[in-house]
Parts: structure tokens; sequence; C-alpha cells
């Protein structure tokens, strides 16, 4: 488990790898995980509380368990006092953060010193930091020691660490002086430095208030393991592993497409979150989308009299405002992923835009082409009689095809950056708003062109 510090440590899983290792013959704690999950929290407290501390540990260090917040109340107190004591910190302090705040206060209270005050630094810090992510646990040594040393010391605490990614160096004041991985340390002269084995440039590093997305982004531009955490003075805080960083880039993966299908990011499993808290979740922004609609009622009031002498122009309005909010979609569906792989920068506004208009142009002509075609055929083959003018009414519906899904790509592919460079999060361009926004817009474009084409015929 991780440490309470640098070098001292918690009683690991005794042999237990929670979702490597069965916990007993033919079960695994992954298993058991799933199997607590669909029990209510008294009857899972129930199970937990007569489990042995190294299975009971191994279950509550899973994130999937998502059900720990409300189990571990339900435990006598000194039971769960004794549980948190042994889990690791980071996903410890994740419970507590997510616990009923008397009960988080209690227990956090009941805890050793030096447990307490270890995972109140980590509580101070917000969950999708660094810091928040980090653990205590690592292995540092002198930068002066050799090869052999370094090696004597990782068998001495590797029972009580999770995992050993790479061993710190540090300088006569404590300061990260460089990081060796395990393979190097392994394949090394017993005799040689330890220094020897590191890199000849400065170890990468991050600080505990750095954005969970900026760690994910070096951890993978730099192929790391784990990741250094440092205070103000270079001295060593904690690692961030690469599980947890994938355990919060699914989290932050879930909570992007939430909010891109309209929905405020839920904070539990779809099943876990009570009925008037999903209501609440969802009103919102329904209500916004719904308010928002209204502009398309007052865009067709507004062409009240064009509509009244070419009533077949209605016909057409469902295709004209899906194809303006498909196109928006996928535009901002590229471009936000984009922003989040780091493809593209807040920078490259114009770049995207530049793509995107000759792009859009292309796309609606296809439509466009499209759409002409079916009333042509209808008109000839005598599926629906669109009058004398059926010509000028095709041109109309495959212009505004044109006009409509050029528009929704630009406006689909601008408004992440619009948003993001007024501090939002790029995801909140949801696909309801952006179909939204084309749509309002996309009338006032396809009665523009109507009365441009049918001018003197039918309007």
């Amino acid at each position: 488990m991780r440490t309470k510090g640098v070098m001292m440590v918690n009683d690991p899983l005794a042999g237990v790898n929670a979702g490597a290792r069965p916990a007993k013959r033919g079960v695994y704690i992954a298993d058991i995980v799933e199997m607590l999950q669909a029990l209510t929290p008294e009857a899972a407290a129930a199970k937990l509380g007569r489990m042995a501390d190294v299975r009971a540990v191994a279950v509550l260090d899973r994130p999937e368990f998502t059900a720990a917040p409300d189990v571990l109340p339900l435990l006598p107190q000194p039971r769960a006092v004794h549980l948190v004591a042994q889990m690791a910190e980071d996903r410890a302090a994740d419970v507590l953060a997510a616990m009923d705040e008397a009960a988080s206060v209690q227990i956090l209270g009941a805890l050793a010193p030096e447990v307490r005050t270890s995972l109140r630094s980590l509580l101070a810090w917000p969950e999708d930091s660094a810091g928040g992510m980090m653990t205590t646990e690592f292995v540092a040594a002198r930068v002066s020691a050799s090869v052999a040393e370094v090696l004597d010391l990782i068998r001495t605490v590797e029972r009580s660490r999770e995992t050993v990614y790479s061993v710190f160096l540090l300088d006569e004041r404590g300061r990260l002086d460089a990081t060796i991985s395990l393979r190097r340390l392994i394949a090394a002269e017993p005799g040689s430095p330890a220094i020897d084995l590191a890199r000849d440039r400065e170890p990468v590093t991050v600080t505990p208030a750095t954005d969970r997305e900026a760690v994910a982004d070096l951890i993978r531009r730099h192929d790391l393991l784990a990741l250094p955490v440092v205070d103000d003075a270079g001295r060593p805080l904690g690692i961030v592993t690469i599980d947890d960083v994938l355990d919060a880039l699914v989290a932050e993966h879930t909570e992007d497409v939430q909010k891109f299908g309209g929905v405020e990011a839920l904070d539990r499993p779809y099943l876990e979150t009570g009925f008037f808290e999903m209501i609440r979740k969802r009103a919102g922004w329904l209500s916004v989308l719904f308010l928002s609609e209204m502009l398309t009622a007052s865009a067709m009031q507004h062409f009240e009299d064009e509509l009244a002498r070419a009533v077949v122009l209605t016909l057409f309005i469902p295709l004209i405002m899906s194809s303006g909010g498909n196109s928006g979609s996928q535009a901002t569906s590229l471009i936000i992923r984009a922003l989040a792989m780091g493809q593209v920068r807040l920078r490259d506004w114009w770049r995207v835009g530049l793509r995107e208009l000759p792009a859009g142009i292309v796309l609606g002509a296809i439509l466009g082409t499209v759409g002409f075609a079916r009333i042509a055929a209808w008109q000839v083959l005598g599926f629906y009689d669109y009058g004398n003018h059926w010509v000028l009414i095709a041109t109309t519906v495959s212009a505004g095809l044109v006009g409509i899904v050029t528009f929704g790509s630009l406006a689909g592919s601008m408004l992440p950056f619009l948003l993001q460079r007024l501090g939002f999060d790029p995801a909140s361009a949801s696909a309801p708003f952006v179909a939204t926004l084309v749509d309002v817009t996309g009338l006032v474009i396809y009665f523009t062109i109507a009365l441009a084409i049918l001018s003197g015929t039918l309007l």
C-alpha cells in the first residue's frame, strides 16, 4: 500500500493483488467488488465487515467500488478507521472526500496523527489536480548511493509499495536530482554509482496544482510510468502513476461525454444516481435548450407571410434544420476531441476555420445535390406535385442546404474555441446546444435564400 511518508509504509495486501490474483480459489477481487456493488449499502457493509482485513482493503482500494463512501460509515467506527489506515492514501482521500462530511471528520479524527496529516494534505488539493491524484509512496535514495545500495533499499521496502516504477535520487537538501527506471537498475553493475544510470537531462516533474490533463499529456509524451510531484523547492511530495492517470482520464472522458450530450456531469454511476438527482442534472440543460428553441418559433413568425404564400417551403424545414445541426455536431465533436488530445491549440482557430469553410461548402453541395435530385424525382415520377415552379423550389432547398451546412460547420468548429477562450470547458459545446444554435440561424438563411430565388414567383 501507499506510504504515510517517503519511507514509512503500511501493511501490504499480503499477496492479494487486486484484479490480478484471486482472493481465494476461484474468486477475484474484481468479482467481489461487482457483487458488493449490486447490494444495498447495508448489505455490502455487512459482508465487508466479515471479510479479512487484507481482502476488505483490496476491495476498498478498487476505484470501481463506487459505493465505498456509503458503505464505510455503516461499519463500526474502529473497523472503518482500521481499514482506512491500510488503504492506498490517494484512494482513501478520494473515498473520504466523497463521504458524508460528519462521517469523514469522525474517521479522520480517529486515525493516527501521521496518517491523518498525510490524508489531509491530499484532501487539500482538488481531485482533478496532480496533488489530488498522487500517492506518497515512492522509493528515494541518496544521490551518492551505488546500484547495489539502491537495490537493497528496494528489497527492503518492496512489499510495502504498491508499485516501484522508478527510484528518486535526492541531493543533500532533499531535492529531486534524478530518476532511474527499475529496468536500468537491474541491468547495471552493482558497484557502479546509481547516478550514472540517470538520463543526461532534468527529470520531468509537475507541481501539486498541475491539472490532470496536463499530467496525462506529460506521461503520454515522455512514455513515463510514474511522474514525480515536487514542491516549489524541488523536493518530491509523491508520484502520479499511470494507473491513476488512466482512472482520471476515464472519469474525465465520462464527464465530457455527458456534457456533450447536454447533461450536467453525474457524480455517480447511472444506476446509483437518485431519481431526483437525475432530474436535476438533466432539467437545467433541457430548459435552456427549450428556451433557445423558442427562438426558432420567433424566426418562423418573422417569415409568417412567406410561409402563407409558399406553404411548400415548410415541407423542407425539418430537412434543413437537421442537416445544419448534424454538420455542426460533427465539427464540434472533431474539434473538442482535437483540443483534448492537444492536436489543435487555441491559436489554431483560424486554421480550423479555413479548413471548415470549404469543407462545409462541399458537404452542403453534396446534400444540396441529393435534395435537388429527390425533389426532381418525386415531381417527375408523380409522387408529389410541387407546382409549376418546382425547379425554383428545388434550387432554393439546394442552395439553402449549402448555406446552412457551411454555417453549421463553421459555428460548430468555432464554438469550442470560444468557450475555451472564455475559460469554460469546450465539452460544454454540447451537440444539442450546437443543433439549437444552427436551427435558429438555419431558418433565417433558408428563408433569406427563398426570398432571393422565389421573389416574383411564389413570393
